[in-house]
């Protein structure tokens, strides 16, 4: 004869689906703060970037810094250089040389505006940030011009004004 049993179980908790905050698109996997200290940055573009699979890996963990990295347009393609994406441990033999160099993915029309921009005296092209968009990896370029240690200083004053002024504010309301 069977038994009518009932089990006494919690109602369905919500799971946590919360993933990792850079791997969903919350936080970047990493900034370049020095690319807006040293440069002007003029115009924007967002690019998508040939990677192998540990240095996605390696970006997840945190392991990429873009501080001394620029761009390359190079017999039509747009390249990405000294990006630094360490090593992941698991790896072993199948890891990536750290430093390579890397496509970047865009438009072909975007590659021919960014080839005219740099063509012009002191610009260049500059990684600013990278991030996981959509589960895949990208890279924000843009095209910039290099600061003199005047604007550095006139960028500066700018800002310390901007802070002044909002804490002001700030006092103002409160009382």
């Amino acid at each position: 004869m069977a038994r009518n049993q009932t089990q006494l179980t919690q109602p369905n908790k919500p799971k946590n689906v919360k993933r990792d905050p850079v791997a969903s698109g919350e936080r970047d996997a990493c900034v370049n703060r020095a690319a807006s200290h040293d440069f002007f940055l003029l115009e924007r573009y967002e690019t998508g970037i040939a990677l192998r699979g540990t240095e996605v890996k390696s970006i997840r963990a945190g392991q990429a810094n873009l501080k001394d990295s620029y761009g390359l347009v190079k017999d039509g393609e747009l390249f990405l250089l000294n990006a630094h994406i360490g090593a992941y441990a698991p790896g072993a033999q199948f890891n990536h040389d750290t430093l390579r160099t890397r496509k970047l993915l865009v438009h072909r029309a975007q590659i021919l505006k960014l080839h005219a921009a740099i063509q012009q005296k002191g610009l260049t092209i500059i990684p600013t940030r990278m991030y996981f968009k959509g589960g895949r990896v990208k890279v924000e370029v843009a095209v910039a011009k290099g600061k003199q240690l005047w604007d550095k200083r006139e960028t500066e004053r700018r800002r310390t004004a901007d802070k002044e002024a909002r804490d002001a504010i700030a006092r103002s309301r409160k009382s």
